[in-house]
């Protein structure tokens, strides 16, 4: 069902030939990036027309309105089974908490007397979220997308997901309602490239945004990377992703539990289990046929993503050699389940979010733990961080001088502007002081 990759044995390889060695999903943007390029330009040229033309070839509903009224909205939360509204809450109220401990301050700081520099901390006018609808319904990351967009600031909020045919060629009422909970009346029935277009160009019925973020399938991730300059965007986000650290103290029907966890999501995720622990290896393996064959997305999903090329159980010959393996690989979700599995999530450098323990899953910081579930894969962790309210601010440096603070540094200034080439860059500065380089003091 799954794979053994045995790493045991001879010194690992660095860098780049060690994460040639471990399982990886095969996701190519460059290449889903022609195939969106013309329904981009098509929104484009024609606005809502080619978004409701799209939602007929590729969800197969005919919209009236790409917007979704607020009656849907309302009639939705009304709608909501009372336990899923309070487990949504409950999820909302931990994520504020976490998120809005993020914000940041402006801070001045004095360089020389008479000369400061403020660091001011602006949020982004406008803001397209995207919501996911294609196997399965993500209400939480409608909560991991919106709350830190509202505690960064954020002015306009708007979200998009894609149209339901089961429920009218609306987005599922889950999202919708979990809109409401947050306060968000500005909602689209629009999935895919299109929706990342909508936001980026703007139609007639959406105002463009300044940013898009929110996973999505291969075809968002595409049409977020045409639109890199034009809009911020969070990341391209790739195929979800666990890798587990384990040793022979680990429990080996919580190591399949999490590794199904995430195999269920689509038969391109990817479940990695790093052990120098070949027994634990045997004991996941045969876990894994009881708990799978217990479960349910089992031929769609969970069997095709555990034997897929991108899963795997890798044998090390001891945890300094996993703490290497899970640094090269940057899982988006890494889980440390050693006997010191504290003073190891501590070392970890690339990882989107570490899950320290037996009792801290992946399943936890998808809903409730406070943290977000919306981070980097595909190795990215190495260089990205997951979604926070920084993603949704600019650090804007203010600089403020008085004639004397301007004065002792000119000759500075003058001197590397002529070094570079650049004369005028110190004409600048000496026209302000009759054209004549003040002493220093």
């Amino acid at each position: 069902m799954i794979s053994r990759i045995d790493l045991r044995g001879d010194a690992l390889p660095e860098g780049g030939a060690l994460r040639d060695l471990l399982p990886r999903a095969e996701f190519d943007v460059e290449a889903a990036l022609e195939k969106v390029r013309p329904i981009c330009e098509d929104v484009h040229h024609r606005g809502d027309a080619a978004l409701v033309e799209y939602a007929e070839k590729f969800d197969g509903v005919k919209l009236e309105h790409v917007r979704v009224p607020a009656e849907a909205l309302a009639e939705a939360l009304e709608q909501l089974d009372p336990a899923v509204r309070a487990a949504l809450e409950e999820s909302i109220r931990r994520t504020r908490i976490v998120h809005r401990a993020q914000r940041r301050s402006t801070h001045t700081t004095q360089v020389v007397p008479g000369g400061t520099v403020t660091e001011k901390w602006i949020p982004v006018q406008r803001v397209g979220l995207y919501a996911p609808g294609g196997r399965s319904v993500y209400p939480s990351s409608v909560i991991m997308n919106i709350v830190p967009a509202q505690e960064a600031g954020v002015e306009s909020v708007a979200l998009a997901s894609p149209p339901q045919k089961e429920f009218g060629g609306l987005p599922h009422p889950t999202i919708l309602a979990a809109c409401a909970l947050l306060g968000v009346d500005e909602v689209y029935a629009a999935g895919g490239a299109q929706a990342v277009a909508m936001f980026a160009y703007g139609t007639e019925s959406c105002a463009p945004a300044n940013m898009v973020t929110g996973p999505g399938n291969i075809w968002v991730a595409a049409a977020k990377r045409y639109f890199t300059g034009r809009i911020g965007i969070d990341a391209e986000a790739g195929p979800t992703e666990i890798a587990i650290l384990a040793d022979s103290t680990a429990d080996p029907v919580h190591v399949a539990a999490d590794l199904i966890s995430q195999a269920e999501h689509d038969p391109m995720a990817a479940a990695v289990l790093v052990t120098d622990s070949e027994e634990l290896a045997e004991a996941t393996e045969a876990e894994l046929k009881t708990q799978v064959a217990a479960t349910k997305h089992i031929d769609d999903r969970i069997v095709p993503a555990l034997a897929g090329k991108q899963s795997a159980i890798v044998l090390v010959s001891d945890l300094e050699d996993g703490l290497k393996v899970v640094d090269a690989y940057g899982a988006e979700h890494l889980e440390i389940q050693t006997a010191d599995a504290a003073a190891r999530a501590d070392r970890v450098r690339n990882a989107g979010a570490i899950f320290v323990g037996p009792w801290a899953p992946v399943s936890l910081g998808d809903y409730c733990a406070g943290s977000n579930h919306v981070l980097p894969t595909g190795g990215c962790a190495c260089h990205s961080s997951g979604l926070s309210v920084q993603s949704f601010l600019r650090g804007v440096h203010i600089v403020d001088y008085t004639r004397d603070a301007l004065a002792e540094v000119t000759h500075h200034v003058v001197t590397l502007a002529e070094a570079e080439d650049l004369p005028a860059h110190g004409a600048a500065l000496k026209a302000r002081f009759g054209w004549k380089v003040p002493e220093s003091k």
